[in-house]
């Protein structure tokens, strides 16, 4: 599976990535704590040139915390400092804001002796799209300044905003890459949301990602849909669902397709606990 897509806009907006990084003192880049790696763009190194970044695993409420924790320790390196957000009750935002100042405390530094004086960290806020970037830039401000949504690509082009005493924020939108080669990755974005459901099965998807929840959180079958997963198959689940949430046709027969929806609907709303796609090399 080899999926392309790269819409005008995202082109566009890595130009604009590229162009503005002489502006910023470092990177602020958000990724999905439920697939750190999955929803990080890896040509983002390559366009951030290697600026000091924040790293930042965003709607860890969603995600296993153990896993979570596993990926704070794996990411951090000379160039990245990682810190988990909660998205939705904003714990975690004072350690984004003290590793912005710690990630740039060399560079003021530098600026200092020079005669710069500067008060606020000047980033680029960057993710592909659907990470909750834009929600988190509204709690960072503690007001409404990014638009937010459930489809992806709702940020359309750069915006600078002001956060009192603190930052400086550009944000940007969301850019994926020309196309996803490894099918797995594929998958998880498009479980998440991240890629736009018409360009995956929704069927298939959602047989994938039962089998995948079998092995790794069975428990998130059992108490969100009130079914059995010991030794029924993916398709027998889905049907399963499709009856217990009235996903009927005509005849009383399961729709599969209805079910696939409301699986992976209640799944990006974080409607069956906390799971985390993405598994460290440091995780059991």
């Amino acid at each position: 599976m080899s999926i392309q897509w790269f819409p005008g806009h995202m082109a566009k907006a890595r130009r604009e990535v590229t162009d503005s990084l002489r502006l910023v003192d470092t990177v602020i880049e958000i990724v999905d704590a439920r697939l750190p790696e999955s929803s990080r763009n890896p040509m983002m190194l390559e366009i951030t040139k290697h600026k000091p970044t924040v790293l930042v695993l965003a709607k860890a409420d969603l995600a296993d915390p153990k896993v979570t924790a596993n990926y704070l320790k794996h990411f951090k390196n000379e160039h990245v400092l990682p810190v988990a957000v909660d998205n939705l009750r904003g714990e975690g935002l004072n350690l984004l804001t003290k590793a912005a100042h710690e990630v740039t405390r060399e560079q003021f530094a530098k600026m200092q002796k020079k005669g710069i004086r500067r008060k606020a960290i000047r980033a680029i806020v960057v993710g592909i799209p659907n990470v909750g970037k834009s929600s988190l830039i509204n709690r960072v401000t503690g007001r409404s300044v990014a638009k937010t949504g459930d489809k992806p690509g709702v940020t359309k082009q750069q915006q600078w905003i002001k956060v009192e005493g603190s930052f400086e924020l550009l944000d940007t939108p969301g850019i994926l890459w020309p196309k996803f080669d490894d099918p797995d990755v594929a998958r998880r974005l498009a479980w998440s949301g991240a890629i736009k459901s018409e360009l995956l099965p929704t069927e298939e998807l959602a047989l994938a990602f039962v089998d995948w929840l079998k092995v790794t959180y069975p428990q998130s079958l059992t108490a969100r849909f009130d079914c059995s997963t010991d030794g029924a198959d993916a398709v027998a689940i889905l049907e399963d669902i499709a009856r217990r949430r009235g996903a009927l046709r005509p005849g009383g027969i399961p729709d599969r397709e209805m079910a696939a929806d409301i699986l992976l609907r209640d799944f990006q709303k974080g409607l069956m606990g906390r799971i985390t796609l993405d598994r460290p090399p440091t995780a059991d």
